[in-house]
């Protein structure tokens, strides 16, 4: 027996809030304490073009939902790594 479509809709939905919403305390905590050297640069990086992968297959495939939530989380992510570029800028020696 198949799940009917509204509890498909329903653990999608849920399920798309929790991992997105998941970024929002990085971005706060990065943003209060200015400081993302914590934060591992290549694993973000690759993270997001992991993201963008879904967003275009979110597209191809006419998924709203994997676009929206995807889209969301991507957007988050590069927040995160413009945080991390600038404020390991400014933690980083002169010259260095």
């Amino acid at each position: 027996m198949e799940p009917s479509l509204w509890l498909v809709t329903l653990v999608g939905s849920i399920s798309a809030a929790l991992t997105t919403g998941a970024f929002v305390p990085q971005v706060v905590r990065v943003w209060r304490l200015q400081d993302a050297r914590d934060i591992s640069f290549p694993t973000f990086a690759i993270f997001s073009v992991g993201l963008a992968g879904w967003v275009g297959y979110g597209v191809l495939a006419s998924s709203v939902p994997v676009v929206a939530a995807n889209s969301l989380t991507l957007v988050l992510a590069l927040v995160i790594l413009g945080l991390k570029v600038k404020f390991d800028r400014r933690h980083s020696p002169a010259g260095a």
